[in-house]
C-alpha cells in the first residue's frame, strides 16, 4: 500500500510540473542601466543579454533558475524584435513557438497578456509564474523553492494571483511595496495572505513606515492559472483583452505577425502594475520571502551595491570608477 501511494505521490508531483509554464519578461530597454552595459559590450544591449556577474548573461541566470522549477519546453520567452541580434545566439536552441516576439515595446501590460494568450493556445488550464530578468539572488534555491510553493497556492486557489513579496532589509524608496492584510501568521516564513494594498516608490517617511510595519518589497514576480489571469486583463483593460483575443485564433498561423504588429500601432505603452495588480488587490495573494538576497537590476547603484557586499570587482567596474 505503501508503495502504491508513493507511485500515485511521484505522478502527481509529475503532472503538477508538467502544467506549471513559466514566462521571462525580456523585452525592456533597460535603459538606465546603459553606462553599465555599455562598459561590459561597448554597445547598446539591454542589461537582460549582458554578462554583468560571471561568464553567462542575466536571460541565462534567469532560465536556469527558472528551469529548476519549470520544464524547459514549458518556458516562454517575451521579447521585443528590435533585440533580436542580441537574443537570437542565446535562444538558439529554443522551439520557435517558446519565444512571444514583440514588434514594439509597449509596457508590461501587453507582453503578459500576448504571453498569457499563447500559452492559453497550448494549455488553457495551464499555471503560469512570471520572471522579470534583471533580479540576482544570491540564494536561488530557497527562490525557487518559493516558487514551487506559490504554484501550489495558486492551483487550490484557482481565482487568486500569488505574489512574491521580499522582506524588506531597508526602507527603500525606489521599489514598490506590498502591504498585506492583517493575519495572524502573516510575519511568518512563506506566510500567504491577502494583499491590502501597493506603494509605488514612497517618500522615504513612508518607507521608514512601511518597513517597520512588515510590508514587503514587489517582486513583479507572480504565479496563477493562465485564465485567472486573463479574466483581471478582461476587468480591468478590457479593450486591450478583446484585441489581443480575437488576434488569438490567429497565433501559431502565419498571420500572427501581421495581426499583432496592427495591434502594437495602435496601442500606447500600458503598464500592468497600475492598471490591472492595483486594481485587482481583491483577487491577489502575497507570499513573504525570507533570505534569498534579492536586488532588481533596475539602476546602477543596485548593481554596484552587490558587486562590492560579494567582494567582486569585474574590469568594467575599475574602468567606471576610474
Amino acid at each position: 500500500m505503501k508503495i502504491r501511494e508513493k507511485v500515485r505521490s511521484i505522478e502527481e508531483h509529475r503532472r503538477n510540473r508538467e502544467n506549471r509554464y513559466a514566462v521571462i519578461l525580456a523585452g525592456g530597454e533597460g535603459t538606465r542601466l546603459r553606462p553599465i552595459t555599455q562598459a561590459i559590450a561597448g554597445d547598446d544591449r539591454p542589461k537582460q543579454f549582458c554578462k554583468i556577474l560571471g561568464d553567462k548573461t542575466l536571460l541565462d541566470l534567469t532560465r536556469e533558475r527558472t528551469n529548476s522549477d519549470v520544464p524547459a519546453a514549458n518556458t516562454f520567452f517575451s521579447l521585443t524584435k528590435k533585440h533580436e541580434r542580441f537574443y537570437d545566439p542565446l535562444l538558439a536552441n529554443l522551439d520557435e513557438g517558446q519565444m512571444v516576439i514583440q514588434p514594439e515595446g509597449r509596457g508590461t501590460a501587453p507582453a503578459i497578456l500576448y504571453s498569457l494568450f499563447r500559452i492559453a493556445k497550448v494549455n488553457p488550464t495551464a499555471t503560469v509564474a512570471f520572471f522579470p530578468s534583471d533580479h540576482y539572488f544570491s540564494d536561488d534555491a530557497s527562490f525557487m523553492n518559493h516558487v514551487s510553493a506559490a504554484f501550489d497556492m495558486a492551483r487550490s486557489n484557482t481565482t487568486s494571483i500569488v505574489l512574491l513579496g521580499i522582506e524588506a532589509e531597508k526602507p527603500e524608496t525606489s521599489y514598490g511595496w506590498i502591504e498585506p492584510a492583517n493575519s495572524l501568521f502573516g510575519d511568518l516564513a512563506k506566510a500567504v495572505t491577502r494583499v491590502k494594498r501597493f506603494w509605488e516608490k514612497p517618500t522615504f517617511g513612508v518607507a521608514k513606515h512601511l518597513h517597520a510595519s512588515g510590508c514587503l518589497w514587489n517582486s513583479f514576480v507572480m504565479v496563477g492559472r493562465v485564465d485567472t489571469f486573463l479574466e483581471m486583463f478582461k476587468k480591468h483593460l478590457p479593450e486591450l483583452f478583446r484585441m489581443f483575443s480575437a488576434a488569438s485564433k490567429l497565433m501559431g498561423t502565419n498571420q500572427e505577425t501581421a495581426v499583432i504588429r496592427s495591434i502594437y500601432d495602435w496601442i500606447e505603452e500600458i503598464n500592468f502594475s497600475s492598471e490591472v495588480l492595483e486594481n485587482s488587490s481583491g483577487e491577489l495573494l502575497v507570499m513573504r520571502v525570507r533570505n534569498v538576497g534579492w536586488s532588481d537590476w533596475g539602476e546602477p547603484a543596485r548593481v554596484i551595491d552587490t558587486l562590492n557586499s560579494l567582494g567582486v570587482q569585474p574590469q568594467w567596474l575599475q574602468a567606471l570608477a576610474a
